[in-house]
């Protein structure tokens, strides 16, 4: 008797120790100062967040917001997050990934295939590319550096100051699109953005432009009203 119950208290301790692991805890929040964070593929956390350092999240991750200052910003596919927030670092999300948001000041943004992200998708000085079927539910923004569409969907907008923008073929935009006249010589650039919209793209709403820009539509496009600019017609 007095074997099987040491036996039964050794194996409750030893369990309560495994649920105590970090490693199987759910819904822990990961914070560093300086480091780099890597989250393992299936497992379900809180917030994730360092300031120097980059942050890597496997497949099928359940996570919180992911927010770090100087590092890039990986999510593996089929994953699930809120916020995703960087100052200097590129931001990718793979397939079939799920976000609240994204914001970044310095880096690059890419959403693969059918990538989606709930609400906006914003950046100063990067590069912004969708792939096939990948969407974002509210608006999608940058001042300087290049939009692409690839078969994919804006749900509010896009608007740039001096990049250029490529709705692909297939692609569809509602809100319109708008290039804004740079407020100061910083960010101010003699170069005409140019501006391609795709065979059978869509683009509901204006499209607004406050400054020069090349303008080419694809015949088999559909656009709303064009203010600012002649277009192209190719």
């Amino acid at each position: 008797m007095q074997n099987k119950l040491a036996a039964g208290v050794a194996t409750w301790a030893a369990m309560t120790l495994l649920l105590a692991s970090p490693l199987l805890r759910a819904d822990e929040d990961i914070s560093k100062i300086n480091g780099s964070i890597r989250v393992a593929s299936g497992r379900q956390v809180g917030s994730v967040e360092t300031v120097n350092g980059s942050i890597q999240l496997g497949d099928s991750v359940r996570a919180d917001n992911v927010e770090t200052v100087s590092g890039s910003i990986d999510i593996g596919h089929d994953s699930s997050v809120g916020d995703i927030d960087t100052v200097n670092g590129d931001v990718t999300l793979d397939r079939n990934t799920k976000a609240d948001s994204v914001e970044v000041v310095n880096g690059r943004v890419r959403m693969d295939e059918q990538a989606e992200v709930r609400g906006n998708v914003t950046n100063v000085n990067g590069r912004i590319i969708l792939a096939k079927g990948a969407r974002i539910g509210g608006h999608l923004e940058n001042v300087n550096g290049d939009i692409e569409l690839e078969a994919a969907t804006v749900g509010d907008g896009i608007k740039t100051t001096n990049g250029d923008i490529e709705i692909g073929a297939g692609s569809r935009v509602d809100g319109g699109i708008h290039v804004e006249k740079p407020d100061f010589n910083f960010f101010s650039s003699k170069r005409k953005p140019k501006i391609t919209i795709g065979p059978n793209a869509v683009v509901n709403g204006t499209l607004k432009f406050e400054r020069e820009v090349e303008l080419r539509i694809s015949d088999s496009a559909t656009v709303g009203k064009i203010v600012g600019a002649t277009a192209i017609k190719d």
